[in-house]
């Protein structure tokens, strides 16, 4: 199969599915939005917050197992690849059973950073203690949806993603206007499309590698011998989410800190960032299982004609989207109906056209060391980053206003990149 297919074998699914993570808590909004009580839509806000912080950290369940996986197939390691699946998933449950046993000082400690108010803190109370039981599944449809990209099935990730979102769309339409659960009904069709989801993909892996999970020694579920490599990369990687949820905590609070127009406007930029990350995810995605695949093979001639593959696709959606941010008026319209703040967004234009230049290398090395299993220098990337963040802003002069922020993130994206680049031009060989 050329080069070319087989990054957009994975990487075409793997867009999709990221389309569909935002629509959970965008159908969980607009439910709350049309039961008539802005109070409700306050709580979905900072309950959803308040998950998507905590799960963050853990994403190094998909992207530790995804390298390592690929590897095990590169190889033709069958046994190695239901190893992975046993321990990752074993793994995920472990830290879901401790989220649910600390529920109350997470809560705690999460609502009192966010500070809503006595009346919207209610209703995100109950909110939360409803969700929070889908914890288990969450994080094992994490280490699952890595272990399919490993095993080069990017489709069935995706198919677990939109059966999410499907069963979360019927489960909670049904309890609330059906069994007239109200508010509470928002927070049980989430938690039932959440297990709905993991009975999914347990079916699916099963379907689809069953010769695999028949090589799983269940009663070795929780030793963890030999599982040194494993606990590292995953270590490495949980390090690098926390600098990185640092940067971004950085970004929201001094927004915040300047004004409502200016947090709004930092919002828009924001999500046209998400939108990048969305689907240059995939370009990373399709790294993580095809250099995994390839330097688990030793293949030296397809990892390196890979890696060339992987920065002429992010090249290309690099420009699609640098043009398409250098005209923005657009995409704000669609995004907020204040005319004062799309005006002054307007004032950030190249901000927001540098965000893909600077960004994409980051992305597809990202993937590119994912698949090498080459943690430790994702985290020296973003610790060296942050370093120019943080040193950047309090440097430039405060008469830059908002524009210093965007400049120092904006080094911060390329730098990532920059060190990534070379990191790996001085591993090289290792990696051949």
């Amino acid at each position: 199969m050329g080069m070319n297919r087989e990054i957009l074998r994975i990487a075409l699914p793997a867009i999709v599915a990221n389309i569909t993570i935002p629509l959970l808590g965008l159908l969980d909004t607009a439910i709350a939005g049309h039961l008539g009580n802005a109070t409700m839509i306050g709580a979905i806000a900072v309950g959803s917050m308040l998950f998507n912080f905590v799960y963050w950290n853990f994403g190094f369940l998909r992207m530790g197992t995804s390298g390592m996986t690929a590897q095990t197939y590169g190889r033709s390691d069958l046994a190695g690849s239901a190893r992975l699946l046993q321990q990752s998933s074993a793994l995920a449950l472990a830290i879901a059973l401790a989220i649910v046993m600390l529920q109350w000082p997470l809560q705690w400690l999460g609502f009192t950073v966010m500070g809503p108010s006595d009346e919207v803190l209610r209703l995100a109370h109950t909110y939360f203690y409803i969700v929070v039981w889908g914890a288990p599944p969450t994080l094992m449809m994490m280490s699952i949806k890595g272990w399919l990209l490993g095993m080069q099935d990017s489709k069935g990730a995706m198919c677990i993603s939109i059966w999410v979102n499907v069963a979360n769309i019927v489960a909670s339409l049904l309890a609330v206007y059906v069994f007239a659960l109200g508010f509470v009904g928002i927070a049980v069709g989430t938690l039932l499309a959440q297990w709905l989801g993991l009975a999914y993909s347990l079916w699916l892996v099963r379907r689809k590698f069953g010769q695999v999970v028949a090589l799983i020694d269940w009663g070795k579920t929780w030793h963890f011998q030999g599982s040194g490599r494993f606990f590292k990369v995953n270590a490495d990687i949980f390090l690098r989410s926390t600098l990185l949820m640092l940067a971004n905590l950085f970004l929201v609070s001094v927004g915040a800190r300047s004004g409502d127009l200016i947090l709004a406007v930092n919002a828009l930029i924001q999500q046209l960032n998400s939108l990048f990350a969305y689907f240059m995810d995939g370009i990373a995605f399709a790294g993580e299982a095809l250099v995994g695949k390839y330097y688990g093979a030793r293949n030296e001639v397809r990892l390196r004609q890979c890696v060339r593959r992987l920065f002429v696709w992010a090249a290309v959606l690099t420009l699609l989207f640098t043009m398409l941010y250098a005209y923005p008026q657009h995409l704000f319209s669609l995004l907020t109906d204040d005319q004062p703040v799309r005006l002054a967004a307007m004032d950030y234009r190249w901000w927001c056209a540098l965000l893909p230049v600077c960004g994409a290398a980051a992305f597809v090395w990202d993937g590119v060391f994912i698949g090498l299993t080459y943690s430790r220098g994702m985290l020296w990337a973003v610790a060296i980053a942050d370093v120019f963040f943080f040193a950047l802003y309090f440097i430039l002069p405060a008469t830059m206003g908002n524009h210093r922020l965007w400049l120092a993130f904006v080094i911060y994206l390329a730098m990532r990149g920059v060190v990534q680049t070379v990191l790996y031009m001085e591993q090289r060989s290792r990696f051949d």
